[in-house]
């Protein structure tokens, strides 16, 4: 970000450029960029004619009896004041970072030199940092006294306002004739949307075009550097990559879409780029400027035991254009996948829409330990008490789920759903008694941070901590699939199971939809659409949430015409053969039936998978690429 600004620039030019880290807590980005800085201006002098700028009033380098240059403390002091700037809400922080500056420009330099260098130009030691780093909250203005009354505010909703005023704070980087700083760069914090309080959030609702009620902080971070940037000033920040498929990112996607120009999207994925924290980053690289069109890099780090980050980017990055970041979510995929995508999005009804938005999650206990029981204690409660069976039910997990199949593994739920009279079923009461200080809903009221029992919530102790108002539909037939998944996972269940919170179900007895789901071109387009966790094309886990597969195309039927009502015929024996050939193989003793039936099962698959292609349209060269990358 600070390169690109010094690019063909002579250290005089260099002068004006303003670097701002708006959350610089202890000062590290702030420290890199002050360093790049002086290796530059170093490296310029000495290519140009360092004799030159080791003389004068002002001299900028001096030579160590060994033939080395180094900066003067002088030069050092006057790059720090012209070039860096910081703010953080936090005032201990600001206090770290100056000190840390301080001794940045002193590093390197002996006593001797010092004193040296300080009696021949009759100046300070360290320079005066107040202007340059300050205590505030970069995103909450003033104007906030307007709106809210501060002494009124509840703990929980007082999340360390101490609002800013940018122009007032610095006047000459406000006042001159592009304003605004040069570049903006930093590590925003990672506060979560739950510890915001309404407070901020209303305040952010009325300042913010990036705005959701579901936003992390570092969502106001992106929209307001680009308010404080000059016309034409570039953004770098490494923050999380969710944004670019989240419901909760659409605002900022959009805003980045709309105004700004991207550079690059360098990213991480699930790669422990800060240690101990799972925060699936991104490097994102923007221009402030309003653009037609985008054009940028896009490159998904697959490691980071690389010697030189630019040069993994370069030989890793992707050319995308607007298609890749259009639309609900950002695909970051080649103009020949999108290609596909839209082909896929023009034949097909979303699955939202084709399942008339019957799409439900399983079921929240808030205490699995009490509510989900193995076979043994089931048929303890119901030998106590046969009745108790009407409200345990069979039970399964995401892992359980498979293609064309499901692994029971004798689970059960007591299925105590709201309304349930406990004392109808005193044995299960009985049973649940043994977790009761687990259970208890917290009461509202309560202030300390040691509540054993679940959260709050209009439920009594013995209830599911979820309403699960759509409870009937898990008696249905229902297609089901698991919330996380490296391939594809979809099946039916008609057998009545509950499932748990980590599956997904749509209520419909439909074996033509189900063949679409596993086949390889809806995980073609899952990949380049879920969130991931790790890389999609090496086994990464696709998190398939119900906002990513409600939008799978899915390609209707028309009966009326012959090759549809073909191919669906096919589709759907073939889909039948799959469910009883992967019962048989539950079953099958000796190897070589396993083998003869694990053939059938890949020799189905293709077939389906053709069929599904022709259903779509499909090119060769089309197919070509969904096979490559599936």
């Amino acid at each position: 970000t600070v390169g690109k600004f010094l690019e063909g620039k002579t250290p005089k030019q260099v002068e004006k450029i303003t670097i701002l880290d708006p959350a610089c807590g202890s000062g590290s980005f702030l420290i890199g960029a002050y360093q790049y800085l002086l290796d530059w201006h170093k490296n310029w002098y000495v290519e140009n004619n360092p004799e030159k700028w080791a003389g004068g009033k002002s001299p900028k380098l001096y030579q160590t009896e060994g033939g080395d240059w180094f900066l003067t403390t002088g030069e050092r002091k006057k790059i720090l004041l012209n070039n860096i700037y910081g703010v953080d809400i936090d005032n201990q922080a600001v206090e770290v970072t100056k000190l840390s500056l301080l001794l940045k420009v002193l590093e390197g330099e002996s006593d001797q030199r010092l004193a040296t260098q300080l009696k021949m130009f009759q100046e300070r030691a360290l320079p005066n940092l107040g202007n340059n780093i300050k205590c505030g909250n970069s995103i909450v203005g003033t104007d906030f006294y307007d709106t809210f009354d501060m002494s009124s505010l509840e703990p929980e909703e007082h999340y360390k306002i101490n609002p800013f005023d940018w122009q007032n704070e610095f006047p000459e980087i406000f006042k001159k004739e592009n304003p605004g700083f040069d570049a903006v760069i930093g590590n925003p914090p990672y506060v979560r949307q739950e510890t915001l309080g309404t407070v901020f959030k209303e305040y952010a609702q009325k300042h913010f075009s990036s705005y959701t009620g579901m936003a992390d902080l570092y969502v106001y971070f992106f929209e307001q550097s680009h308010k404080i940037l000059c016309n034409g000033g570039f953004f770098g920040m490494i923050c999380s990559n969710k944004f670019m498929r989240s419901n909760y990112g659409k605002g900022l996607r959009e805003f980045l879409l709309k105004k700004t120009a991207i550079r690059q999207i360098i990213d991480f994925g699930e790669l422990p780029v800060f240690l101990n924290a799972s925060t699936f980053p991104a490097i994102f690289l923007t221009q402030n400027l309003s653009v037609t069109e985008q054009d940028f890099i896009y490159a998904p780090i697959k490691r980071l035991s690389f010697i030189s980050l630019f040069e993994e980017v370069k030989e890793l990055g992707i050319e995308l254009d607007n298609k890749s970041i259009e639309g609900d979510n950002w695909t970051m995929a080649r103009k020949s996948e999108v290609g596909i995508f839209e082909k896929m999005k023009q034949i097909g009804t979303p699955f939202g829409k084709y399942v008339k938005g019957e799409i439900y999650r399983g079921i929240v206990t808030g205490c699995n330990e009490a509510f989900i029981i193995n076979r043994e204690t089931k048929e303890k409660i119901t030998s106590e008490d046969p009745k108790s069976a009407e409200i345990i039910k069979p039970f399964i997990n995401g892992d359980d789920v498979r293609k064309y199949k499901i692994n029971l593994q004798d689970s059960y739920v007591i299925f105590t759903r709201r309304g349930v009279d406990i004392k109808e079923y005193p044995s299960i009461e009985n049973y649940l008694k043994n977790f009761k200080d687990r259970l208890m809903p917290k009461p509202k009221d309560y202030k300390g941070t040691d509540w054993k029992g679940r959260k709050s919530g209009k439920y009594k102790w013995y209830e599911l901590q979820d309403t699960t108002d759509y409870y009937l539909e898990l008696s249905k037939s229902k297609i089901i699939w698991p919330e996380i998944a490296k391939e594809s996972r979809f099946t039916i269940d008609r057998e009545g199971l509950f499932l748990n919170k980590t599956c997904f179900f749509s209520p419909v007895e439909d074996l033509y939809l189900l063949g679409l789901l596993n086949s390889k071109l809806i995980w073609f387009f899952l990949k380049n659409l879920c969130s991931v966790l790790g890389d999609a094309n090496k086994k990464g886990r696709l998190l398939q949430q119900k906002i990513y597969i409600e939008q799978i195309p899915i390609r209707s039927i028309d009966f009326s015409n012959s090759s549809d009502k073909t191919r669906h015929i096919q589709i759907v024996e073939l889909v039948n053969r799959m469910l009883l050939s992967n019962q048989q193989l539950k079953t099958t003793r000796t190897p070589q039936e396993k083998t003869m039936i694990q053939r059938q099962i890949e020799t189905m698959d293709r077939k389906i998978n053709q069929l599904v292609y022709e259903l779509y349209d499909l090119t060769d060269d089309e197919i070509k690429i969904i096979e490559e990358t599936t």
